[in-house]
This record gives structure tokens, sequence and C-alpha cells, in this order.
């Protein structure tokens, strides 16, 4: 049980003394970087699945099924 009580202390001091937290215009900005990110890489998910959409229906009406 002393195990446990050490690993929470230690936790805590390196949560408090040890961490560099980001300031509050880092943060913003990394989550405005990340939301741009996640809007880019949506797009070109939902294109591609759009174009593969289309080149298998093709191929689907070439074949008559």
């Amino acid at each position: 049980m002393a195990k446990i009580g050490t690993y929470i202390q230690e936790a805590y001091d390196e949560l408090v003394h040890k961490v560099t937290w980001p300031t509050w215009d880092e943060l913003q900005q990394t989550t405005i970087i990340v939301l741009v990110s996640l809007i880019i890489i949506t797009l070109i998910i939902f294109g591609m699945d759009i174009a593969s959409e289309n080149v298998l229906g093709t191929i689907y009406d070439l074949l008559g099924k």
C-alpha cells in the first residue's frame, strides 16, 4: 500500500514541478492546427470515397451488374 502512496506523490510532484504546461496562446494555436488538419484529412478521405464510388459504379455498369 505504501508503493501506491509513493507513486501518487511522485506523479503529483512531476505534474506540478517538472511538466512544462503550454500557455493559453500556444494551446489555441495547436488546437487550430489540429482542427485545420482534421478538416483537410476529412476532405481527402471524402474525396477518395467519392472517387472510388464513381470508379466502382462505372466498372459495375460496364460489367452489367
